[in-house]
């Protein structure tokens, strides 16, 4: 048998260990530095622990989604579902509380009900020989139409407290009791998306640098050919790629509707073109291999900051669009100079 944890020839060493993104990511964090810089100068409520708490919410549900698309761009796919399975697992978790399940196995079945999304992406790559883009786009369709269909299009609302703790709650809250009774709060604490991001963020960095499946990853989407002639099983590197993407739009899912306290199955719309947007502003290639999850958190902060900023300033959402299309456009260009290179 093959030893696989030695990269076969036609590897690119440097995808396999992450290296070559090194500068685009250095120029990610250099635009995004330079968006807060400029967006504090045009409003100084900008630049306030307030502000900044609120662009760590706003930027949770997109780096989650795009952990995940990291993923699956890696082996060299794409998931344009990640939105429908988004609202889908949100949906789930909602009548799940709502038929009297307690709130945690509740939300646990929404990320069940996302991975296996995944998983079904995965078989259909993988086993039917179907593209990712046409596969996961059958997904987007089927996922928002089971969201639809068991709502009957009707926002799942009476949740109760419980259910908003993770969107809402915030760990590490400073309140002072002022002499005439009245509180004042000197902190108002780190919001649990944010916990959340930070825990996802670690263990997906992990995995992909740590362990046998990251390489594998990276290995499949450098030159799968020569991963498979070298003992990877690319299949069910893919499959485990694709669940784990389905399992974190489940999870994001569960933030969303969560800070909503509401389970809205139209939720989710084009949240897949952010995530995708995140990985490739931060570096990771469509052509696969390249890419890490700290550059795409990089990106998912500067889309979250532009949004947020721009909402500051008055721009209205359409032009929001348009400045991050652009954005995108030039970022993937980048990306195609460098593979010419």
């Amino acid at each position: 048998m093959s030893d696989t944890s030695k990269p076969a020839q036609g590897f690119r060493l440097d995808a396999l260990m992450p290296g070559e993104g090194q500068i685009h990511r250095l120029s990610a964090l250099a635009t995004l530095l330079l968006l807060v810089a400029g967006f504090s100068i045009a409003s100084p409520a900008f630049f306030s622990v307030n502000n900044a708490l609120t662009v760590l919410l706003q930027t949770s549900v997109i780096g989650l989604l795009g952990i995940g698309m990291t993923m699956v761009i890696l082996t060299g796919g794409i998931d344009l579902s990640v939105g429908s399975v988004l609202a889908l697992s949100g949906v789930v978790s909602g009548l799940a509380v709502k038929a009297g399940v307690p709130v945690a196995p509740g939300m646990a079945l929404g990320i069940v009900t996302g991975a296996a999304c995944g998983a079904f992406n995965g078989f259909v790559i993988t086993k039917l020989r179907i593209t990712p883009f046409v596969a996961t786009l059958g997904m987007m369709l089927i996922a928002r139409g089971l969201a639809l269909q068991v709502t009957g299009a009707v926002p799942v609302s009476g949740l109760g407290e419980g259910f908003g703790t993770l969107g809402n709650g915030a760990p590490f809250r400073i309140v002072h009791m002022k002499p005439n009774g009245f509180p004042q709060v000197l902190f108002p604490g780190i919001p649990y998306p944010a916990i959340l991001l930070l825990v996802m963020a670690v263990a997906g960095a992990y995995l992909l640098r740590r362990r046998q499946l990251g390489r594998h990853i990276y290995a499949t989407g450098s030159n799968e050919e020569a991963a498979r002639l070298s003992g990877v099983r690319v299949d069910r590197v893919k499959l485990y790629a694709y669940t784990i993407t389905g399992a974190l739009a489940g999870l994001a899912g569960n933030v969303l509707m969560s800070r909503l306290v509401t389970a809205q199955p139209s939720e989710g719309m084009l949240s897949e073109l952010d995530a995708i947007a995140a990985a490739v502003i931060g570096g990771a290639s469509l052509m696969g291999g390249v890419g890490t999850i700290s550059g795409t958190m990089i990106g998912a902060f500067i889309i979250g900051t532009l949004r947020n900023g721009l909402n500051m300033a008055g721009v209205s959402a359409f032009i929001q669009q348009i400045m991050i299309g652009l954005v995108v456009i030039g970022a993937v260009w980048i990306d195609q100079m460098r593979n010419r290179r």
